[in-house]
């Protein structure tokens, strides 16, 4: 029973980032805005649409993939991402003069130490 409603707790973010990334190519102002941004012009566009929708959909599709094949290296990278996106918007805060995205970067952690649990749970096979 805990290991059903882990897998649901792990496919959640995992339907989300699909989205999130499917959003990027059909509403990237919408996207953009979401995420507390606007939407670059020019070649700047180009590199904030693809890099942001291949982030969120290639997290989304390994998680779903773990679920699907219980192999928990599906969970580590996607956790891995998260992880560094955290810390990276630390040493953004620190180095950089941007503001401190205190929400997201919990979302972050959250959603990364709930991979690695799940990982360590669901998995059947290497």
């Amino acid at each position: 029973m805990i290991n059903k409603v882990l897998r649901v707790l792990v496919a959640l973010p995992g339907i989300l980032f699909v989205v999130m990334g499917l959003r990027w190519l059909v509403d990237p102002t919408g996207a953009a805005s979401g995420l507390g941004m606007e939407l670059l012009d020019g070649i700047g566009r180009s590199t904030q649409i693809a890099d942001l929708a291949v982030f969120f959909l290639a997290m989304g599709m390994m998680i779903l993939v773990g679920l699907i094949t219980s192999q928990r290296h599906w969970f580590h990278v996607p956790a891995l991402m998260l992880l560094g996106a955290a810390i990276f918007r630390v040493l953004a805060w620190l180095l950089h003069d941007a503001a401190l995205a205190g929400q997201l970067i919990g979302v972050e952690l959250v959603v990364a130490c709930l991979l690695l649990f799940g990982a360590s749970r669901l998995s059947t096979r290497e």
